[in-house]
């Protein structure tokens, strides 16, 4: 389903995302089975097309204990017709009801431990799954996807409970003013393509859809030759070819010719605009222009644009908006999509800006760049940005399965190297040329019209076939593989070296070979205790927020910058009691990336405009949330759960506290706070991947061992704390979406011996909406809520005393339906406790957990995360492997008797809100 999207933190941080390799010369193509035919091989994809018509994407990587399945169709919002939006992503929906030989693919998909969803967009629908490399596994998948290609049930019966469904997603998009702001935004600058209609639909066509139009459209999209199947990460292509053709080869290709879409949208002939008045308190001002499609080769050359305007720290729009404080956050992005798309800019204000000034200044960025034309240094830079993020997506094979979705939609997957390519080579003048021709007023999404007697229009030039612009092409050499490496704790612990550096400072150290010669780095640095933290909790979370904004001898800029020169991805920051360090990088730039790290850790410079901006956006980002149901619901349950007294470094503030509290805030409380308590002698670090051991070791210790904090570090003990049960509805009027949150506490630790019993426990009571008892109830059978789902929090800490665990349950739904969900809440977790889990739900609850924790093992940040965990803790994977092994000897009797004695429906406080004045929608 389409994931939900925070669209203010998309406003504030509008980053350039680009999805993400020939075979290496040495490789041999696989054996094809009869009625295959190969096709093109691009640094290490290959091509091949069965007799009816299936693409199949084979990326084969050996050092990757995972397999990703993610099948295209070539259909999405813009196929559908008037009367009909949202019918593509309701058919989504719709695909995971089953066939009449897969009645239940979402319980057997999380008994498997496969982790999968799929997603709508403009041009294409996918389906997608990943798991722990097995045959049995991918057998499975593939003559799933095979069987709902075709047989899927698209029944009546289905479409009543999934239609709610979807209406209440829908309903919670309409909740964000940004998002509706986007969406209005679109619907102006289109006025014909179906570009300008929202993904999710119009709310009177998704509950209005006709059963027998919506399996029409399936039958019309969804068929071998509409379709592209990509299978990534450790494979062998000769057996998975056999396979693919085992599970497709017998479907047949439909005799009826695909539709033809011929829509073109003509040139804007003049400025338009659109207003949207509702309640919140955000200001945005954005601008769209319309562009030609991923194809065309002014496409790079308005990607680079992008970035220059809209790269946060150094692009143009930051400069401008946000280091003026006439904004809190800026971004700009330009799509690459199947036809002509838009380039679209956005400030973001608080609610007291000055809205004519950002608009001002956000238009004369955009449309006067040729008083102050794009450098090459600027295009540099974003060229370097732009080239780092494809590296390092390249490292990454299932990432880039699942990417090549995009490239797919625009017209061939080899789009993805073609555009890599042909971003490498835009020039200034290249920047500047297409910036003159389609950043114009006329061109431009605010919307008035004005007579003139000379029009001013741009026409967006016919983009070419994909197939012409990738015909010949090869590529570049495919990235190094890395080692086959067994992602067993017992592997895992033989390959990982401990050591103590200094007298505090604990080190894992796992080499290992990877693809491209990434490392991950997971670090984590104690200090301070509850009295010397009281009064300066805020200005913790601040400190940490801007160590990445400046540090001696480099600005925000700077820091931005060497991180592309090193091909890096790192931060640090702050919390409470700890300071942080992440990064991935490469073998060859470890070094001065850990070296960056440390300074910037140990050497901040706090410049007053960046704590102003961080101020800033901190309360555009609290004024933001004081009518979002979430936030409302969020803050009501944390104030009521808090057993901490005013002044204590964990008392929950409210919402006017923490803007007071953000607002009293000096920049000399910050550099107080890290004098005062920064060090990184006593702490975890945990690095696996590509380097040399004995280098690193000796540069640990020279760069974090000897720097100790003032306030040596002992943890906050926490406990088990009795609070009595409240039922609560709470105003956020104008929210077509209401939130509820339920929760009671538990005392349970980690090392308890209930804990992998409640853990699987709450697995199956709602440990997914797509499969639990939960989304079984509340989203299948009566489609009250997009969203619904439970969580078991166990408390951990190295004395093994504190104990301060909690249950909690969590749903969206239209507020008129909140009072249902509320009782079908309590009625599910009544009979949880009255009659336990079965047989059959405790073994697929065992077995999905055990091949998703088996999954996570092959991910090396998950790996650096859980060693650095054990450093704190005192343990090894050898924890790991005993919890593993409790999952698996859990009984019946055990799981249920667990439930008895913990889980207490009597004690359920729920909150929930919305607009629940607002009373019953009028019946369309």
């Amino acid at each position: 389903m389409i994931p939900s999207k925070q669209i203010l933190a998309l406003a504030l941080a509008f980053a350039l995302v680009l999805p993400g390799a020939s075979l290496p010369a040495s490789a041999q193509a696989p054996a094809l089975p009869k009625g295959v035919v190969t096709g093109p091989s691009i640094e290490g994809i290959s091509e091949y097309t069965l007799g009816n018509g299936l693409r199949v994407l084979l990326f084969p990587d050996a050092s990757k204990p995972t397999v990703t399945v993610n099948l295209t169709y070539q259909v999405g919002s813009v196929h559908e017709n008037y009367g009909q939006t949202g019918m593509a992503h309701l058919l989504e929906h719709l695909l995971f009801k089953g066939t009449p030989r897969h009645d239940d693919i979402s319980g057997e998909m999380k008994r498997r431990g496969i982790a999968f969803n799929a997603t709508t967009s403009l041009d294409r629908t996918n389906y997608f799954a990943s798991f722990p490399a097995s045959d049995e596994t991918l057998d499975w998948v593939l003559k799933m996807e095979a069987d709902r290609m075709l047989n899927s049930r698209v029944a009546k019966a289905d479409l009543d409970s999934e239609m709610t469904v979807v209406r209440n997603e829908l309903e919670a998009g309409e909740n964000n003013p940004a998002g509706v702001l986007f969406q209005r935004l679109r619907s102006t600058a289109f006025l014909w393509h179906n570009y300008g209609n929202s993904t999710v639909g119009a709310r009177s066509d998704v509950e209005g859809v006709d059963i027998g139009q919506l399996q029409a459209f399936y039958r019309t999209w969804y068929r071998p030759d509409n379709a592209t199947l990509v299978v990534a990460g450790r494979i062998d292509p000769a057996v998975v070819l056999r396979k693919v053709q085992a599970a497709f080869g017998a479907l047949k290709k439909p005799a009826a010719a695909l539709p033809r879409l011929y829509t073109l949208e003509p040139a804007q002939d003049g400025e338009r605009e659109v207003t949207v008045r509702r309640v919140g308190d955000l200001r945005l001002v954005a601008a769209a222009y319309h562009i030609p499609a991923r194809t065309h080769a002014d496409n790079a050359a308005l990607a680079v644009l992008a970035n220059v305007l809209g790269h946060t720290p150094g692009g143009r729009l930051h400069k401008a908006l946000v280091e003026t404080r006439i904004a809190a956050g800026t971004g700009a992005g330009a799509e690459g999509l199947a036809d002509a798309g838009l380039l679209t800019a956005v400030a973001v204000q608080p609610r007291d800006g000055d809205p004519q000034k950002a608009q001002d200044v956000l238009l004369a960025q955009l449309e006067d760049l040729a008083k102050h034309p794009v450098t090459a240094e600027e295009v540099a830079q974003a060229q370097q940005r732009i080239a780092n993020a494809y590296e390092l997506y390249f490292t990454d094979v299932n990432a880039v399965g699942m990417g090549l979705s995009e490239f797919l939609a625009a017209g061939d997957w080899r789009l993805l190297f073609t555009s890599r390519d042909a971003i490498a080579k835009v020039s200034a003048e290249d920047v500047n040329r297409v910036a003159a021709t389609y950043l114009r007023p006329s061109n431009r999404t605010l919307g008035r019209f004005v007579p003139t007697e000379a029009p001013d229009r741009v026409e967006i030039p016919a983009a070419p076939a994909a197939a012409g612009v990738v015909a010949g092409y090869t590529g570049r050499a495919a990235v190094e593989a890395g080692e086959q490496f067994d992602p067993s704790p017992a592997n895992i612990e033989s390959r990982t070296e401990r050591l103590v550096l200094g007298d505090g400072l604990k080190v894992a150290l796992l080499p290992k070979r990877t693809r491209g010669g990434t490392v991950v780095v997971n670090g984590v640095f104690h200090f301070g205790d509850e009295s010397s933290l009281r009064g300066r909790d805020v200005a913790s979370s601040l400190t940490g927020a801007m160590l990445m904004r400046g540090s001696r001898g480099l600005d925000r800029v700077g820091i931005d910058r060497r991180l592309e020169e090193l091909q890096t991805q790192g931060s640090v920051g702050g919390n409470l009691q700890a300071a942080t360090l992440s990064l991935q990088s490469r073998r060859q730039q470890l070094p001065e990336a850990l070296a960056l790290m440390a300074s910037l850790l140990r050497e901040p410079a706090f410049p007053e405009s960046e704590f102003e901006q961080l101020r800033l956006q901190i309360v555009t980002s609290l004024e933001a949330s004081r009518q979002e149901p979430g936030s409302i619901a969020g803050r009501a349950l944390s104030r009521h759960f808090d057993p901490w007294p005013a002044g204590h470094p964990l008392h929950a503030l409210d919402l006017d506290e923490s803007l007071a509290a953000v607002r009293a805030l000096r920049r000399e409380d910050l550099v107080a706070f890290h004098r005062d308590f920064y060090g990184t002698a006593d702490g975890e670090i945990a690095i696996v991947g590509d380097f040399d051991p004995a280098a690193v070791k000796r540069q640990l210790h020279e760069l974090f061992a000897g720097w100790r904090s003032s306030h040596p570090y002992a943890s906050i003990a926490t406990a088990y704390t009795a609070v009595a049960p409240l039922d609560q509805r709470l105003a956020a009027p104008d929210k077509p979406n209401a939130v509820l949150l339920a929760r009671h506490n538990l005392a349970l630790r980690v090392t308890d011996a209930d804990y992998p019993a409640l853990v699987v426990a709450n697995r199956v009571f709602g440990g997914g909406a797509l499969k639990s008892r939960l989304g079984d109830r509340i989203r299948q059978k009566e489609g009250l809520s997009y969203g619904v789902s439970s969580g078991i929090s166990a408390d951990d800490s190295r004395t093994g005393k504190d104990d301060s665990g909690s249950f909690s349950i969590q749903a969206i739904a239209a507020p008129q339906n909140v009072d249902k969900v509320e009782a079908a809440v309590r009625e599910e977790l009544a009979r949880l406790v009255a009659e336990g889990i079965t047989a059959e739900e405790l073994r697929d609850a065992v077995s999905g957990l055990l091949t998703e924790r088996e999954q996570g093992r092959g991910n090396d940040g998950t790996v650096s995360g859980m060693l650095q965990d054990q450093l704190f803790f005192g343990r090894t994977m050898a924890f790991t492997a005993g919890l593993d092994d409790k999952y698996r000897a859990l009984t019946l009797d055990q799981v249920n008797a667990a439930i008895r004695r913990h889980l207490k429906p009597e004690q359920l406080t729920v909150i929930a809100a919305g607009d629940f004045a607002a009373g019953e929608k009028p019946a369309q």
